[in-house]
């Protein structure tokens, strides 16, 4: 688990509306700064930076703002990226201001590490049924990332659930705790197999019966 803030610095924007699309077309980002307390901006940004940033900080990790030409700066999480439905490209962001002192809920993404034992005892596939935690913290604190360790899954009908990842004691779980994080899925044809020979055990059964002979009745 790791904290910490990346940088990025965004310029004031006054092309504003549908006149926008020119900024698009010359690779600039419209950028929009909103929260408690803060004049709301209308920004932007080099679109090739601004990927950067949101690839490395995702919803989770605080992103130190500043603003050319003006002192100070902000910290802020991404909150809301639009994409061009036709082209996939990013066509705005929002960035939420933070409070550094109030926590702040987020999607912190489950990365997977180490191999799992019952797994392999099984030849069966790991199924990584909820990638995201969503999670309680102050924003200097938030982990970026929280990690599973494969190996404690020796047995082959085990599962992980959201209550079994650790967290710092600074940071509190919101999703529920049964929900089932990794599960073990086992080879289909193995219980199709096993399923196949409990039928032929029961149809040999049966015929074994029929063919009995049976008691005459005394005359």
């Amino acid at each position: 688990m790791t904290t910490g803030a990346i940088n990025l610095e965004l310029e004031p924007r006054e092309i504003l509306g549908k006149k926008v699309s020119r900024l698009r077309r010359d690779g600039i980002i419209p950028v929009h700064l909103y929260g408690a307390g803060v004049e709301s901006r209308s920004l932007q940004c080099q679109a090739k930076r601004l990927i950067q940033v949101l690839s490395a900080a995702g919803g989770s990790t605080p992103i130190n703002i500043t603003i050319t030409g003006e002192a100070g700066g902000h910290l802020a999480f991404a909150r809301e990226i639009q994409w061009d439905p036709k082209r996939d490209d990013i066509i705005h962001v929002d960035l939420l201001v933070a409070d550094t002192s109030r926590p702040v809920s987020a999607q912190v993404p489950i990365i997977l590490v180490g191999e799992s034992p019952g797994a392999r005892s099984v030849s069966g596939t790991i199924v990584h049924q909820l990638r995201t935690l969503d999670v309680e913290a102050l924003p200097l604190e938030m982990p970026s990332q929280l990690e599973i360790d494969l190996s404690t899954l020796i047995e082959p009908e085990g599962v992980i659930r959201a209550g079994d990842i650790d967290l710092p004691a600074n940071v509190t779980r919101l999703t529920d705790a049964d929900f089932v994080i990794i599960r073990i899925e086992q080879p289909r044809v193995e219980v199709e197999a096993g399923a196949e020979e409990r039928d032929a055990e029961a149809v040999e059964g049966a015929q074994a019966t029929e063919d009995a002979p049976t008691e005459e009745a005394p005359e």
